[in-house]
């Protein structure tokens, strides 16, 4: 096991090893971002790239960008059928959704039963009671389903179901190079992956709005695996590494991989099943770091609100230090330091943060929020005390009322900042497990009403989309990238009065082509994890992501 990071994929870290290929790659990246810098701040891509008139369009154009950030769908699993998507459910052949077994050569005769059931819990929605055990769903042919109640009538939007894997790991191996054939296989919830919702303008507001506007249907998640990993990379296109971790208090923390360290399997235990039919698998360790130090499953953030309590007799704004789940706090650069940096105003409402601040140390606090969501939080730039961190990170406040919910007023008084996340409270982030698609869908539906009223509606340009896929299965495989991505396909609404109408984009996108498109409308100094990742395409003779000015009409 070694602590030096792969100089090939990974992207500047403060706190890395300093040896001479390292310093020399990154300084071939550093010349690159220049390259790109001086050549109008875009990186290469699909897009409209060297064109002076798109340029200066959206500078006089482009005065505001919200970015939505909602939770853990793939694109298949909420529009698949969606009017002019290339490869809809519907078209798919067999050989584009047949799932193998873990041996990775025999299709399976059938889809596993959804372990643990896919509504494990009696819920009450609209006056219906939904229960539907592991023994409700059996026999599913193998390949992708409309998710059914327990008389196999389709779920309703509005029910909760169980949870999926949706790991670093898992996520590569599901993928299979580029197969999308394995998500079975490596699944904790059995068939379920594979299922989509009755995804129509009458079961979906959002759906609605792609009609109206742009839905890009190449649109890929940043980073293999989880919510916490694709939310760095959302505002700096970087996994955080741990140079000592092999020698640190966090060394039961790496993962087991079957190969050298930066190998994109986890070793299998002797006890897993053999087949996917008999029970979810099993591994040597499925770890929070990959074996050569990198973090890259959920941790808990160094500041309140976090999900660890402060050391006994410590600071009480600052999670346990001595807690191996808890992040050192990150020196690397964010894209909130970039706007920064050029005194531009930005600003990340997330939904319930003071209500988390003021009830963090309360077990079983309403609303669900999730403390792994606020990525801003793991950076030292954003500490406690820090003014950055009382001008940036802003409270949205909760549910859709505008006298509960502060991101929906200041969004009514003009009051956005030139560059917004949003980050919906937990039981409206359309997250499985505890949350359910209707509720995240009116929530988000009922935001961009209010933008559309906003006066600065003219000017704004509106990101829809969700940080990973949650584990469920797409029949689209990401283009091959660097070492942390891209992962699965999403779907990603680009919604403005400058965005085209009614239009389907199939432009290639990833979750960093939110930053490339910042970044070139404030015309900021590329992050060094964008860099990275247009150099890995680059070398490979493949197109970068593009920056998403495809999507609007601008000139």
């Amino acid at each position: 096991m070694t602590d030096k990071p792969p100089v090939s994929t990974a992207p500047s870290q403060p706190d890395g090893p300093e040896d001479p290929e390292r310093r020399r790659v990154l300084g071939g990246l550093a010349a690159f971002g220049m390259g790109l810098a001086l050549g109008g701040c875009q990186t290469p891509g699909a897009s409209a790239a060297n064109d002076p008139r798109v340029d200066a369009a959206l500078r006089g154009q482009v005065r505001n960008i919200v970015v939505i950030y909602a939770e853990n769908r793939s694109f298949a699993n909420l529009y698949g059928h969606f009017p002019g998507v290339r490869h809809p459910l519907s078209d798919l052949s067999p050989d584009r959704y047949v799932q193998l077994d873990r041996d990775g050569k025999t299709p399976l005769p059938q889809l596993p039963k959804i372990w643990g059931g896919l509504v494990p819990q009696t819920q009450t929605v609209d006056g219906t009671a939904y229960h539907v055990a592991e023994s409700d769903v059996m026999g599913l042919r193998n390949g992708p389903f409309l998710i059914p109640d327990a008389q196999g009538k389709p779920l309703p939007n509005g029910v909760i179901t169980r949870d999926l894997w949706h790991r670093f790991y898992q996520n590569q191996m599901q993928i299979n190079s580029g197969r999308n054939d394995q998500f079975v296989a490596w699944a904790d919830s059995g068939g379920l992956v594979m299922g989509h919702y009755r995804s129509n303008a009458e079961d979906l507001k959002l759906w609605n709005l792609a009609q109206q506007y742009t839905l890009c249907d190449n649109f890929f998640m940043a980073a293999f695996g989880g919510s916490w990993l694709n939310h760095l990379f959302l505002i700096s296109a970087q996994a955080p590494y741990y140079p000592d971790a092999a020698n640190s208090n966090v060394k039961h923390l790496l993962s087991v991989v079957d190969g050298d360290p930066t190998s994109p399997r986890l070793k299998i235990a002797a006890d897993s099943p053999a087949s996917a039919l008999d029970g979810p698998p099993k591994f040597v360790r499925d770890g929070l770091f990959t074996a050569d130090g990198y973090a890259v499953n959920t941790m808990a953030p160094p500041y309140e609100p976090s999900n660890v309590r402060p050391a006994k007799g410590g600071d009480p704004r600052f999670a346990d230090p001595g807690e191996p789940r808890v992040l050192r706090p990150q020196n690397y650069a964010t894209i909130g330091d970039r706007l920064s940096d050029k005194g531009i105003d930005w600003a990340w409402y997330s939904g319930a943060w003071q209500f988390a601040l003021d009830h963090w140390n309360e077990d079983g606090a309403v609303p669900d929020f999730q403390y792994h969501h606020q990525p801003f939080n793991y950076f030292a730039s954003f500490a406690p005390g820090t003014a950055a961190r009382a001008q940036h990170l802003r409270d949205g406040g909760m549910g859709d009322d505008p006298s509960t919910n502060r991101f929906i007023a200041d969004i009514d008084a003009g009051r956005l900042p030139a560059v917004t996340f949003y980050k919906p409270q937990g039981n409206l982030n359309m997250h499985a497990g505890y949350a359910d698609v209707a509720s995240g869908d009116r929530h988000i539906a009922n935001i961009i009403e209010h933008l559309q009223h906003s006066p600065q509606w003219q000017n704004t340009v509106v990101i829809v989309t969700v940080d990973e896929n949650g584990g469920w299965w797409d029949p689209v495989a990401p283009p091959k990238g660097d070492r942390w991505g891209p992962g699965s396909r999403i779907p990603a609404l680009v919604i403005s009065s400058l965005a085209k109408t009614g239009h389907v984009d199939h432009t290639f996108y990833d979750t960093g082509s939110i930053l490339r498109f910042i970044t070139r409308v404030h015309q900021l100094t590329p992050l060094d994890g964008v860099v990275a990742r247009d150099r890995s395409f680059a070398d490979s003779g493949a197109t970068p992501p593009g920056d998403l000015t495809l999507a609007l009409q601008l000139v």
